[in-house]
């Protein structure tokens, strides 16, 4: 909201490579980096702010004045649970762990930002000149967006790259920060003891005397991986007592043990969002971190110790497989073919819907991208009940909506990813009674492309509407589902939130009418895979 984004009008104008160096300094001052860490040097993808196009910089800004006031909003609110905890008197002995971030800062948002996040997560340009015309929705609910790329490199200072790139600490480490006064009495004290996020579970357990049941409800428990940090509250010295720990994501991949880590980047930039690199191809290359003597991964040491290199290699396969982590994903590499995601519809192309089904998740229900596809919503309007939603699904940056609106009127509207709003909308108010009102959309062919949709109010043609683009992979990451009866999340189409209908829906049927050729197939399956994993 303004009164959070404004304060910080301004504030970053110089760039995200002078708020990098600002956030380093500030690190190294308040001691939480050790004296003498590098400040790694920016990567080659990453554009430097000089080199940036100044017609772009005030955009570049914007977004991130925004995203400085969300960060400062959810301070606040993170400050009034410490007030609340202190308040009830529950301070000395209660135990609050505060970890912040996600895998690092995101660089989801491609080099120029997002205006609407649906359309990166479907692989869709955004231009420039669009988010210059839109500035001033960022940060209201006109859109979903997302700050640039070079943002993202800037906020994970010191270390290199960023979310995603679990191969290095820009794209795994966080900081975390314990307060328990009872029992930690160096207030502001820093532990530079390796761990990992399962260990916060096993800590507050032993915290409270609790051990892991071995079974629950009858069932053996799988084993944890976690272990205690208890121990370092007292001595910020002792050993860490976690000695090895691997990480994976998208074919970036590292292993640690005992001060050391060895790292792969496997060659695809985060803000690339269908491209595929092979394993153990040219752009894969292990380095090797003294992470003991080089808190930010500085200086590569891997033609300096090959045999170390060697043996984390093969720590790496030894932990990876015990984990699971095989065989290691590249949604383009071809590993998945033939391995579709799980759904719970199996070969079902066809669906009777209720009113019964509100909040259904994207991938419970008939997939309706890349095909033709008919809905059919038998309903039942009365004097007081003539409008509302009859079945949507998605939110205000992707999705589509079948409608009465205020005055009745049957609508179809095609939301394409917040950019392009398509509208059938007959002529005519629906009477008082029992309706099947249709919508039929023929598809084109091949990979979010256009199609025709018609319109029907009881088998008579009431209004069409041409679809230059459909949504490719996802309508939503973001919460957004399928509904009957009602828009429980942002609105698809320009109508109140909610719109729920009044009246009788007997039920509505979905049909998926066409399936694409394989080789589209093959690139849908893969780019919902890669779609999904942005939530990572």
């Amino acid at each position: 909201a303004p009164e959070w984004s404004e304060r910080f009008r301004g504030a970053f104008d110089e760039g995200w490579d002078a708020m990098r160096d600002a956030i380093y300094e500030r690190q190294l001052k308040a001691g939480v980096i050790p004296p003498g860490t590098a400040n790694t040097s920016r990567p080659d993808a990453v554009p430097a702010w000089a080199d940036y196009p100044d017609r772009y910089k005030p955009v570049a800004s914007r977004l991130m004045e925004v995203f400085a006031g969300f960060l400062a909003h959810t301070d606040a609110q993170i400050g009034k649970v410490i007030d609340a905890v202190e308040r009830l008197g529950l301070d000395d002995n209660t135990m609050i762990l505060f970890l912040t971030g996600d895998n690092g800062a995101s660089a989801e948002g491609t080099v120029h930002g997002a205006w609407s996040a649906p359309a990166f997560q479907n692989g869709i340009e955004e231009d420039p000149e669009w988010l210059l015309a839109h500035i001033d929705d960022f940060g209201t609910p006109k859109c979903e967006n997302h700050y640039n790329v070079g943002w993202a490199w800037a906020l994970d200072a010191p270390f290199q790259w960023m979310k995603q790139v679990a191969s290095h600490f820009g794209g795994t480490r966080n900081g975390l920060a314990v307060r328990w006064p009872k029992t930690i009495t160096d207030q502001g004290g820093l532990r530079s003891q390796f761990h990992h996020v399962v260990d916060i579970a096993p800590t507050i357990l032993e915290a409270v005397g609790l051990s892991w049941p071995t079974h629950v409800n009858g069932l053996e428990q799988l084993p944890v991986a976690g272990v205690p940090m208890n121990y370092s509250f007292a001595d910020p010295d002792v050993p860490s007592t976690r000695r090895t720990q691997y990480f994976e994501m998208l074919g970036n991949r590292a292993l640690y043990h005992d001060g050391w880590i060895a790292s792969c980047f496997h060659g695809r930039v985060p803000w690339d969002r269908f491209s595929s690199r092979e394993f153990d191809g040219p752009e894969e290359r292990w380095e090797l971190y003294n992470v003991a003597e080089d808190f930010s991964q500085g200086v590569d040491l891997a033609e300096q110790f090959p045999e170390k290199i060697a043996e984390l290699q093969a720590l790496f396969d030894e932990v990876a497989a015990e984990n699971q982590v095989f065989p290691l994903r590249d949604p383009l590499s071809g590993v998945l073919s033939g391995v579709p995601l799980p759904s719970n519809l199996g070969a079902r192309n066809a669906v009777t819907y209720t009113k019964a089904h509100v909040r259904m998740p994207e991938r419970t229900v008939v997939n309706l991208k890349n095909c033709s596809f008919r809905i059919t919503a038998t309903v039942t309007t009365s004097a007081s009940a003539r409008a509302g939603v009859l079945v949507c699904q998605g939110g205000n940056m992707n999705g589509w909506t079948l409608y009465l609106d205020a005055e009745g009127h049957p609508v179809f509207h095609y939301n394409w990813v917040g950019h392009e709003h398509y509208i059938a909308r007959g002529g005519t108010p629906l009477s008082v009674g029992r309706h099947v009102v249709r919508v039929e959309f023929s598809y084109d062919g091949g990979l979010g492309a256009g199609g025709n949709a018609a319109l029907f109010a009881d088998d008579a043609l009431v209004a069409t509407v041409r679809l230059e683009h459909t949504v490719p992979f996802v309508f939503s990451i973001s919460g957004e589902t399928f509904d009957v009866g009602r828009d429980t999340g942002t609105p698809v189409g320009f109508y109140p939130h909610e719109f729920p209908f009044g009246g009788d829906i007997e039920g509505v049927f979905v049909e998926r009418l066409s399936e694409p050729p394989p080789a589209i197939a093959r690139l849908i399956a893969e780019g919902e895979f890669r779609a999904g994993l942005s939530v990572q």
